[in-house]
C-alpha cells in the first residue's frame, strides 16, 4: 500500500494563467490564480491520468487554516487544498465573494 501523502518538490507553469510556480513540496495549485491540475489520487502520487484543470470554486475556513475548493473541468472530481503562505489573498477573496453572491442569488 502506498503512503497517503508523498512530498514532491516540483516547479511548474500554470496551464490556466501561465504563472511560473516554485514548488515547496506541498504546492499543488498556482499561487497566483489558485487553479490546479488533476494529477493525484493521493496527494503527491501523480497517478491520476485525468490531467484536467481544476477550477477554484469556493473556499472553506477552520480555526487554523483556509482551503480552496476545486472542481475538475474534465471529469467533475472535487477536492480541497490548503491555502498556502505564498498564495494570492486577493484571488482567495474573489473566490469567496463569488460563492457568497451565488448563495445570495439562490436565496432570492
Amino acid at each position: 500500500m502506498s503512503k497517503r501523502f508523498q512530498k514532491r518538490v516540483e516547479d511548474f507553469t500554470c496551464e490556466h494563467c501561465g504563472e511560473h510556480v516554485t514548488g515547496d513540496g506541498y504546492t499543488n495549485h498556482c499561487t497566483k490564480c489558485l487553479w490546479s491540475k488533476h494529477v493525484d489520487i493521493n496527494p503527491g502520487d501523480r497517478t491520476n491520468t485525468c490531467g484536467g484543470l481544476m477550477k477554484p470554486t469556493g473556499t472553506e475556513g477552520t480555526v487554523s487554516a483556509y482551503f480552496v475548493l476545486h472542481e475538475c473541468a474534465r471529469c467533475g472530481a472535487r477536492g480541497r487544498n490548503i491555502f498556502g503562505k505564498n498564495d494570492n489573498v486577493e484571488a482567495l477573496l474573489n473566490i469567496a465573494k463569488r460563492g457568497a453572491e451565488g448563495i445570495e442569488k439562490r436565496a432570492k
